[in-house]
């Protein structure tokens, strides 16, 4: 008789508060053994080190680093993403469990998609647990509601694909613009819109910014920018 398979679990663990972790997360990290966490060095990941907070003991478990290269290379991305696949069927295959924990949540923007893609191709089941994405919880430091009545809302990766898609109506969640701040913030005045910005949310280090004219153009990497229109 075929060994059932395990279970791979796309855990988001939210912006970096560890009181915005769902229950479902703690409870999902806490009953499985193997945790899949994405770098090369498990316990310096902001993934693990939000985790562990709620379930010290993940310090115990099985730690499986899975390397997600930041780089432009198509090739040696897919490289890398198909031997963390392979990494992570491995458990699988002996119908372990393996819960892969990311910041924010699964279905925005996220390392373990690609996993995914690979994991049901080969049949493996794979569960997305929400988390709360980055931008509802920066929304929510700066007070502002991002979308309101009918207002549409548009969540814009980087700053190339940014500069037509400005002059539609609606509402900006800039994520991921940070390499081309400058750029962004031009673009954001030029758009006569409200601005607010949020580096590192809800971590230790967060900062806001009010104005697209207050953000550094030297932004860490979580920083992220609402631009709302103004009711005339």
């Amino acid at each position: 008789m075929e060994k059932k398979r395990g279970i791979a679990y796309g855990v988001g663990v939210g912006p970096g508060d560890p009181e915005l972790m769902t229950l479902k997360a703690i409870r999902l990290i806490r009953e499985n053994e193997v945790i899949a966490v994405p770098g090369k060095v498990p316990e310096e990941s902001v993934a693990y080190q939000i985790a562990v907070q709620n379930v010290p003991e993940l310090k115990d478990k099985e730690l499986v680093p899975v390397y997600m290269p930041m780089v432009k290379d198509r090739e040696l991305i897919d490289l890398e993403h198909k031997k963390g696949a392979k990494l992570i069927q491995s458990y699988l295959d002996q119908g372990k469990n393996v819960v892969y924990i990311t910041l924010g949540d699964p279905t925005v923007y996220c390392t373990f998609s690609y996993l995914q893609h690979y994991l049901e191709a080969e049949g493996y089941p794979v569960e997305l647990v929400s988390g709360i994405p980055s931008f509802c919880a920066a929304a929510a430091r700066l007070n502002l509601p991002l979308a309101e009545w009918d207002e549409p809302l548009h969540v814009i990766p980087a700053v190339h694909k940014t500069e037509d898609q400005l002059n539609l109506p609606g509402n900006y969640v800039l994520m991921k613009s940070a390499s081309h701040m400058k750029e962004i913030k031009d673009l954001l005045v030029k758009s006569q819109r409200s601005v607010g910005a949020v580096e590192n949310c809800s971590m230790d280090t967060e900062k806001v910014y009010r104005s697209a004219e207050e953000i550094p153009d030297d932004a860490g990497y979580f920083s992220l920018i609402i631009a709302k229109e103004i009711n005339k």
